[in-house]
């Protein structure tokens, strides 16, 4: 089943290359339009609210400067914890600076790209026109997926509250940096090749109800740009006696961009196949599966090619 579900994803990404669909993973990188509109139930965001689950914590990660993005920005929680440069196009009222905001919400509309906490808003305005800028229903907005820069920050886990020792683990993700994406995460006991995968909640959050005991480390399928690989702590992560609401350093730091360009391979076409519907399937069924150009790679877990510290996804030509 599983070797048929990525045939199937294969001839439909083909399918969409064919017909030309729309820019690639690189080519979030392109200036695109769209339109943003003011949502002050985003300053601050209260605690637990928020579809990609980052609750009161969004505010720490960057400042305040928070977005919910659309079904095209979202794209079914794949999109959480991503950073947009967004800048408004009304030149009276409009900075040309434009502002960084990270997306951690999720909003139905298609109308509205983005809907913009107080301070994203705000920071859109010349110095003395938020006032006015606020009045407005929309805006109409130039935007692009940027590399997430958390300076001196790496890859960190936050073990979720509904965690339970010593098999049920629920993890949260935080500053995942660069220009990436992570598709899959297995678990482990450190010293042990026996992996275990988690399953994605929504966003960054993913749990197993099989963790191992012991002290645990972790990999993950990151993609950025066409690229994927594997990526992980070459130590222990969770101690054994790891807690729940306790954030734990990985000691990674994920800082993969995407290739300059607008043309390629995943793009608004590419994008409707639903990361969640078509590719963690895949995955989950012993099958990593990495855009590349115009076409997925297909390549079972058990025969990945050798890198120099083990085994991991490269890109082929």
């Amino acid at each position: 089943m599983a070797v048929f579900l990525c045939f199937f994803l294969v001839l439909v990404v083909a399918s969409c290359s064919a017909a030309g669909g729309g820019a690639s993973a690189s080519g979030e990188r392109c200036v695109r339009q769209g339109k943003a509109a003011y949502a002050p139930s985003l300053s601050p965001l209260p605690q637990g609210s928020g579809v990609c689950g980052y609750g009161a914590m969004a505010a720490e990660i960057n400042g305040g400067f928070l977005a919910a993005g659309g079904p095209r920005q979202h794209r079914g929680g794949l999109g959480c914890g991503r950073c947009f440069q967004v800048r408004c196009r009304d030149a009276k009222l409009c900075s040309s600076r434009g502002v960084r905001v990270v997306l951690t919400d999720f909003h139905r509309s298609n109308r509205t790209d983005f809907l913009l906490g107080g301070p994203a808003f705000s920071g859109l305005a010349k110095p003395g026109m938020a006032h006015e800028l606020k009045r407005l229903d929309t805006l109409s907005v130039e935007y692009k997926r940027i590399p997430c820069d958390y300076k001196d920050k790496n890859l960190s886990i936050l073990v979720e509250e509904e965690s339970k020792r010593p098999s049920n683990l629920v993890v949260k993700f935080l500053y995942q940096g660069g220009q990436t994406d992570i598709l899959a995460v297995d678990v482990a006991a450190v010293g042990l090749s026996e992996w275990r995968f988690m399953t994605r909640v929504r966003g960054p959050v993913w749990r197993t109800d099989r963790a191992p005991a012991g002290p645990l480390q972790f990999r993950a399928v990151v993609t950025g740009g066409y690229d994927g690989k594997w990526v992980w702590a070459e130590r222990e992560v969770l101690p054994a006696d790891w807690r729940p609401g306790q954030v734990y350093d990985t000691g990674v730091r994920i800082a993969d961009v995407a290739r300059d360009g607008c043309q390629g391979c995943a793009g608004a076409g590419a994008a409707a196949l639903d990361w969640n519907m078509y590719i963690e399937p895949c995955l989950r069924s012993a099958a990593a599966c990495v855009c590349k150009r115009r076409c997925i790679i297909v390549k079972g877990l058990d025969e990945l090619w050798s890198v120099e510290h083990g085994s991991g996804l490269l890109s082929q030509e």
